[in-house]
């Protein structure tokens, strides 16, 4: 028997995350909606013969609520409300011929709507099925003209064949919204994606969401992967990450494994390497380092005194993070190499050392990107070869935390500050954040704003050439 995959990253939207939705469901629902059309309506009715054409909903007035439907996803109600409409009319009675317009109103207009949701082959999001029932109370149509008499004469008559075609065009409508265009929105969230040149991430669902009277839970992998060997990747053991708040209308949480995996693969990734030289060598430095290894130069070749020295740096293993209550923290060992660089030859090495680092994570949120600002905290280095070189390098701990704060840190700051998106649809984006720290896992509590409308980002995306990538 084999145990679930935990998730390195989890996502609940709360009913307040769903309260801040309504208005815009709401919009699109009307949008769609209005853009139904209807057959053209022929018929007759004793000496009466009668068309029907341009059929154009007008207003609509719909009183409407959006909320969880447990163990399925979301239900869209409609209830006790009003559509206005507009249509063309041709009307012959004996020799009288008359046309012109007519305008008509749907009351007691209720639509119950069911959007079943889970995740697809790929591991997207997305509305598997739809269960829609629409039903109208009643149809008036207000006649004039100086037939007006002989109109409600068939208004009844006309008026009912309305209702049903209306009717029957309120589920396809949206079926259509919901199955084709919120689809098309969901297809933005990133699955399987590149982060930079270096790795990608991949944030498809491991099963189905699950949802409550009260929220909406996802889990996703949460795993980076080195993108020249995809299949190379870090295997989760972390905790699974426990989501109990209610009061923010979304929360993100993220494993110890989400970061350890971005780790694993930047260092598969060959990026934990790098030289101090030349100009990027603090002149204080390079006058230590002399000083340190002096006799190790004269004892090599007395010619080499006056050549270039240079720091290689290579992380030897991938970093690990733990995260705690207190805050976030990356540990790295790496192996630092001495090396004199003389002109036109190979590089001479006179020592190599191994470095302890320790840097504090603070991790913030920005829109929809996650973003990381490293600090190094604790730094030691000694001897690969004896203890007593050990305490020879004591002097140069100093100078080597100042220079890596100085020259390595702030780049690797300024690398990872684009950050890395969380599997939000375009448009949405986190507000208000506030990160807690726990025994293994952090939790984003957020809320919800829309930078765009849902039916511009809908409308945008159907203008956008289909990407077949995941």
């Amino acid at each position: 028997m084999t145990l679930a995959e935990p998730p390195g990253c989890k996502i609940r939207i709360t009913d307040r995350g769903l309260e801040m939705l309504k208005a815009e469901t709401k919009n699109f629902v009307e949008g769609e909606l209005s853009n139904i059309s209807m057959p053209e309506m022929r018929g007759a009715e004793g000496r009466f013969q009668y068309t029907i054409k341009d059929v154009k909903i007008t207003e609509l007035n719909l009183t409407s609520d959006l909320r969880f439907q447990p163990d399925v996803g979301l239900l869209f109600e409609v209830q006790n409300s009003s559509i206005t409409l507009n249509f063309q009319r041709r009307i012959l009675y004996w020799l009288f011929y008359d046309e012109g317009a007519i305008n008509a109103s749907a009351e007691g207009v209720n639509i119950f709507t069911v959007l079943h949701l889970s995740k697809d082959k790929a591991g997207r999001l997305k509305i598997s099925n739809i269960t829609c029932d629409a039903s109208i109370a009643k149809m008036r149509a207000k006649f004039g003209g100086t037939l007006r008499r002989v109109y409600d004469f068939i208004g009844t008559f006309l008026t009912t064949g309305m209702r049903f075609l209306l009717n029957q065009q309120i589920c396809p409508a949206l079926n259509h919204a919901a199955l084709v265009l919120v689809n098309q929105l969901l297809e933005t969230i990133p699955v399987r994606t590149e982060v930079d040149s270096y790795v990608g991430i991949d944030y498809s669902l491991l099963s189905d969401p699950v949802v409550t009277e009260t929220s909406l839970d996802m889990d996703f992998r949460g795993m980076f992967y080195d993108l020249k060997n995809e299949n190379e990747t870090l295997v989760n053991y972390a905790v699974n990450p426990v989501v109990r708040e209610y009061d923010r209308m979304v929360y993100l949480s993220l494993s110890e494994y989400f970061f350890d995996s971005g780790l694993f693969s930047y260092f598969k990734g060959g990026l934990f390497q790098t030289q101090i030289a030349n100009e990027r060598m603090p002149k204080d430095l390079e006058m230590l380092l002399r000083t340190t290894y002096l006799g190790t130069i004269m004892m090599l070749n007395p010619a080499l005194m006056d050549q270039p020295l240079s720091l290689e740096i290579e992380v030897t293993a991938p970093p690990r993070s733990t995260i705690k209550t207190s805050g976030a923290s990356v540990a790295v060992n790496a192996m630092v190499k001495v090396l004199v660089l003389p002109a036109g030859k190979p590089p001479v090495q006179l020592s190599s050392m191994t470095m302890e680092g320790k840097f504090n994570a603070k991790v913030s949120m920005k829109g929809k990107r996650l973003t990381i600002h490293l600090d190094l905290r604790r730094f030691k280095i000694y001897s690969n070869q004896s203890a007593l070189e050990s305490l020879a390098l004591i002097p140069l701990q100093g100078p080597l935390k100042t220079m890596l704060q100085i020259s390595v840190v702030p780049l690797i700051n300024n690398y990872i500050k684009r950050g890395v998106q969380i599997p939000l649809p375009d448009g949405l984006d986190f507000i208000e954040e506030v990160v807690e720290y726990h025994n293994g896992y952090i939790i984003v509590g957020a809320n919800l704003h829309f930078t765009t409308g849902l039916r511009e980002l809908i409308e945008r995306k159907l203008s956008v050439p289909t990407d077949n990538t995941v």
